[in-house]
């Protein structure tokens, strides 16, 4: 039976595609492709078993340990779950590591289902392999970076811009100790994943946030990160009673409701007390001894205050952890910084805009014209 073969063709994760991913479920952890759904040919320990017998005894042996070890109703089950995904979406494709043998079996028994669906060539491999070029082609594009103390909303100003690209986003943390996101963070293929699908729809200026090359437990990959370091900047200055009001609602107010939502009020507020003590506690050798005691006594009477109804009072530890903690630090990084990399220092709203006309005057040219035609 010929079995169709789709190219590993980036557009089809940029229509959004539903994927089969067939590897093991353990694969799948490690990083998946955007948009795929995990409906394995075998198990973990299915996958082990024929593993060592391809060791022992070569591809003929495993492969027919596997076809014993996937029959009967194991083999039905797994080709029902295949065809329930299949009616809701018609067009998903089939892929395993490389797509071989596993995809192709997969595809064999679906289409003796009397469905026919294609495999992608080169399995999950091809299309990591683009998404990775991707980020490394992004790195050549014009890009900005935004930078500003602690709580200046620079987050939310690269939300504005459509060619923005979230780091933090895509890493599913804040980017500090207090940054962790309720929900588990991606594998570092999986953060790249993300990051290589965002680029698809930016094929000119990229605006990021000024970040470390370490976003929670994910890096920024190395080309791109060289790119961050040597791209013009912006600075977002905004007062302190500002800058509180956004820590109050990043670090806080949203927590709060992820958590809640999540867990439940009583899980939800101990998972959140839990996670905000920790990161406080962390902070040990940076803050001292003296300084932790005492932001800590202000955080666990801010607790008390929000059960009685006042979140605000979380502003009681917030203050000085910017002031005596997260300022210095980003000053202190800001004086190795080149001053004339800087093309604009302001408040939120002129950095907001002054990234849009770099953005517009970063942006490639039409065939044949010429900037000043246009102006």
């Amino acid at each position: 039976m010929s079995l169709p073969l789709v190219e590993p063709e980036l557009s089809l994760l940029r229509e959004g595609r539903v994927l089969i991913d067939v590897r093991a479920p353990v694969e799948f952890a490690q990083g998946a492709l955007p948009g795929a759904v995990n409906l394995p040919l075998m198990d973990d320990e299915e996958r082990r078993r024929v593993g060592i017998e391809y060791k022992r005894r070569g591809q003929q042996a495993a492969i027919a340990l596997g076809q014993r070890l996937v029959s009967g109703g194991i083999k039905a089950s797994r080709l029902a779950a295949w065809q329930r995904l299949l009616k809701a979406h018609p067009d998903a494709i089939v892929y395993c590591f490389r797509g071989g043998l596993r995809s192709q079996i997969a595809q064999q028994w679906i289409a003796e289902a009397g469905v026919e669906r294609p495999r992608i060539r080169g399995g999950w491999k091809a299309m990591r392999q683009g998404l990775c070029a991707r980020i490394d082609a992004a790195a050549q594009q014009p890009l900005l970076v935004v930078g500003g103390l602690t709580g200046c909303a620079k987050t939310a100003l690269i939300q504005q811009l459509p060619n923005g690209l979230d780091l933090e986003g895509c890493a599913r943390h804040k980017g500090s100790a207090f940054g962790r996101h309720p929900l588990p963070a991606p594998s570092q293929i999986d953060f790249e994943h993300a990051m290589g699908l965002r680029l698809l729809a930016l094929p000119g200026p990229v605006v990021v946030e000024d970040e470390s090359r370490h976003i929670g437990a994910a890096n920024v990959p190395l080309t791109f990160w060289r790119a961050m370091e040597q791209a013009p900047r912006l600075r977002v200055e905004m007062p302190l009673d500002w800058r509180l009001g956004q820590i109050q609602k990043d670090y806080i107010d949203d927590l709060w409701a992820v958590y809640r939502q999540q867990c439940g009020e009583w899980l939800g507020w101990t998972l959140m007390r839990k996670q905000l003590t920790s990161a406080l506690a962390r902070l040990r050798k940076r803050l001292g001894h003296a300084r932790l005691a005492r932001i800590a006594r202000l955080q666990a009477l801010a607790f008390r205050e929000h059960e009685r109804g006042n979140p605000q009072a979380h502003e009681a530890w917030l203050a000085p952890l910017l002031t005596e903690y997260y300022d210095p630090m980003y000053r202190y990084q800001l004086e190795k910084q080149d001053p004339r990399r800087f093309l604009h220092v302001g408040d939120w709203e002129s950095c907001l805009a002054a990234a849009r006309t770099w953005s517009e005057t970063a942006a490639p040219l039409p065939a044949g014209s010429n900037r000043a035609a246009l102006a």
